[in-house]
């Protein structure tokens, strides 16, 4: 056990002198990288040294991709609230409008006198709200379940946008 295999000594020795190799060339490229950072910084003013700008340039683009997603997370999440708030006035009304139908048929077989929906100011002014709120999300955010093959409009923006600046 005592003697070792030269094979395995020469391998050791390659191995070696490729890590002091690569050490060496790390080394230099530093020694490169940090005269080339003086060198701009006694040439250029501080908003144009062409290495800061570099840097400057990647993290925008990668502050881009990160904004991208954060964008089309939000139009996302603005479609699913418009659709939400519509299946809630859709809902609000179905409700409300049942009930004013069970009072009216309520007040029939008591004998009281129905109100007819043009008497009934409350009722008239609900409609209206109702109409005025339904034509205010159709308008802004378009007809979201009209065509389900359809694309998104906000999303065709949103990409002429960014593809734009």
């Amino acid at each position: 056990m005592g003697h070792q295999n030269p094979h395995l000594h020469r391998h050791h020795e390659a191995v070696e002198d490729l890590a002091n190799l690569f050490a060496k060339a790390n080394h230099d490229l530093s020694v490169v990288h940090h005269r080339l950072e003086k060198e701009f910084q006694q040439i250029y003013p501080e908003n144009a040294n062409p290495m800061k700008l570099v840097y400057r340039i990647k993290k925008i683009q990668e502050d881009l991709s990160s904004l991208k997603e954060h964008c089309r997370e939000l139009l996302i999440a603005k479609q699913k609230g418009v659709v939400w708030l519509q299946d809630l006035i859709d809902k609000a009304k179905t409700v409300l409008v049942g009930n004013r139908s069970l009072l009216q048929r309520m007040q029939a077989s008591s004998g009281i006198p129905i109100t007819s929906d043009s008497d009934d100011t409350a009722f008239s002014n609900f409609n209206q709200i109702i109409d005025e709120w339904t034509s205010q999300l159709r308008s802004k955010a378009g007809d979201v379940k009209q065509d389900s093959n359809a694309e998104d409009i906000n999303q065709l923006l949103f990409s002429a946008i960014v593809q734009g600046s």
